[in-house]
Formats: structure tokens, sequence, C-alpha cells
């Protein structure tokens, strides 16, 4: 009975070290796999996810990089349009995603007003998504008809404290950056201007033009052929001080400090990504906007060439929110 239960124990101990080490063994073949994986991606085409339709500005630069993409990694880059709630089915289905670098997601900073605007999502706007690179960043601008009275911001903000509510700007929509921007800086000014919400399109343009309102506040990207053209004249920007990109025009936050809002687009992966992919991915971004017709491109469409890293992307997003917060609850805006 005894060599029974001793042949058993030895039975049980080599049992045990064989599963011991046919686990340390599948542990280390996933490593060496995951790995393998990372070293030699990619292998596959890449989708790049957007939520918003062909044709916008951010499709626009959405293929810029994915086509420069393509070239330095030798695979495809394909744009994958998925437009509704206002970009947040793109978002989602890109939450929903493997972290294996084969689905990345172009996140325009509406993500972050639509952040502070929503009562909930059905993701955390910060958490569900590993950030990996800036692309562009560019300024709003607050502009007038060509003819307007009003000749400055400074100008504007001295005829709305004399007349209160009777100057009117516009945006693409409530709880849009334009909205929450302008509903910021004219509280720092401490004046009432009123609110004039569009769906986008060329209606500001054109009630702009005919002189049924005031001040359009649309981004750079949108405005800089505008200018070229001078079919609009731009009174400020919500540039850092001192950084405004049109000659002669200050930024808002040359007058008033606390106010600087730059729109940005960039790039994000699931949150499963690892951080050597991650880094992998930050450099080839890096390697994209360095190239000069690149460069140049996004300089021509009004914005500013900018990577950063994933951390500096992930802070950025959080200020915006934070800030974002701010102004609809100071202005008592309701949320969606």
């Amino acid at each position: 009975m005894k060599s029974r239960l001793k042949i058993g124990g030895v039975l049980s101990l080599v049992l045990g070290l064989a599963l011991s080490l046919a686990l340390s063994l599948a542990i280390s073949l996933a490593f060496g796999a995951s790995a393998y994986a990372q070293d030699n991606w990619p292998q596959k085409p890449i989708r790049l996810l957007l939520g918003f339709p062909a044709g916008g500005g951010s499709d626009i630069v959405a293929r810029l990089i994915a086509k420069s993409l393509s070239d330095r990694l030798g695979q495809n880059v394909v744009v994958d349009n998925k437009p509704g709630a206002g970009g947040n089915i793109a978002t989602e289905m890109l939450v929903r995603a493997p972290g294996d670098g084969y689905t990345l997601l172009l996140v325009p900073s509406g993500h972050a007003s639509g952040a502070a605007m929503k009562k909930s999502l059905p993701f955390d706007p910060v958490k569900d998504l590993a950030w990996v690179s800036t692309i562009t960043t560019y300024p709003l601008a607050f502009t007038v008809a060509p003819n307007s009275h009003i000749k400055s911001y400074a100008d504007l903000i001295q005829k709305a404290k004399a007349e209160p509510n009777k100057y009117t700007y516009s945006s693409v929509g409530i709880g849009t950056a334009m909205h929450l921007a302008a509903e910021w800086a004219f509280g720092d000014a401490n004046v009432q201007v009123t609110h004039i919400p569009f769906k986008g399109g060329t209606g500001p343009l054109t009630e702009l033009l005919a002189g049924r309102l005031d001040v359009m506040v649309d981004t750079m990207t949108l405005t800089a052929s505008l200018l070229k053209d001078q079919r609009v004249r731009a009174i400020a920007v919500t540039s850092p001080p001192g950084a405004s990109p049109v000659v002669g025009v200050p930024a808002i936050a040359d007058q008033y400090p606390g106010v600087v809002f730059e729109s940005w687009l960039g790039i994000a992966a699931p949150a499963s990504t690892s951080p050597e992919l991650l880094e992998k991915l930050n450099k080839e971004i890096r390697f994209v906007l360095n190239q000069e017709d690149v460069r140049q491109k996004l300089i021509s469409f009004g914005g500013s060439p900018n990577a950063s890293s994933g951390l500096e992307f992930k802070m950025r997003v959080e200020r915006d929110i934070r800030n974002l917060k701010k102004v609809i609850q100071d202005k008592k805006i309701e949320l969606e």
C-alpha cells in the first residue's frame, strides 16, 4: 500500500512538472508569436477608420496620411469612412477592434467637444483609446465680411459691451468646438454675443456676406481659402499668444491669455495595443510628417504639421475635454 502511495506521489509530481513546463512553453510561444508579429508588422493592409463622409477636410487629410504610410510601410493603408453619431460610430469600431496595429482611427478635435457635451457615451473617450500622435493642429478663425463695420476683435468686444446680444456669430452646431470656443472667448471678455447655429455647408458664409450675420467662427482649414480669395476678413484666431498664422491678425490670447483652442487631427489605436507597437506607429507617423510634400500639403490646408508623443496627445485630449466642460457649466449649456 505504501509503495502504491509513493508511486502515485511521484506520478503526481511528474505530471505537475510536465504541466508547469507545458504552461511555461505555451506562454513563451505566445510572447514569442506576439513579438514576432510586432517585429514583422505590417503583414497585411491597415484600415484607417474615419467617422465622417468622403470629401471633407478630415477625409482629405486621412487620405494624404494613408497614401504616405502605404508608401512607407509597403502595405495598403485604406481609409474606411464610417460617418454617423458625430464620429462615434467609427470610434466604437476602433474600441472593439483588436490591438494588432491593423485598425487605426483618424480622430478629430470634435472627439473632445463631443465628450464634453454628451451625458453618456458607450466608451471612455480617453481610456478606451491608445493615443498615437497628433497629425496637424490649427486654430479657429473669427471672420467678418470684407465690408463689415467691425474693424477688429477689440472693436467687436467694445461694440458688444455697448449693445449686449445685438451682434451674432455662427457655428456648425450647438456643442461643437466652434460654439464652445466662441462662448469661452466672449465669456472671458464678459460680453454677450448671440449664437446662430448652422448645420454646416455654405449657410454661414452666405449669411455673413448678406449682412445677416456679424461673425463667422470656423476652422482655419475651411477659412484659409476664403481669406486667400479675400471673401472674408479675419479679426482673430484662437492660437496661443503670439502664434497667429494670419499676418496682422492677433490671437485672442494676446489680449485674453487663457483663451487658447487649437483644433487637431490625430491617430489613435485600440487601447489593447502594446506599448512597443504604439512606439512603432508613432515613429512611422513622425517619418511621414517629416516629408516635405506632406508638410506643405498640410500647411496648404490651413494647418501646422505637428507630431506628438502618445502621452502628449492624451494630455491634449484630457485638457480640451476639461476646458470645454467648464465652458458648458459656466454657460449652462444643456448636455445632449
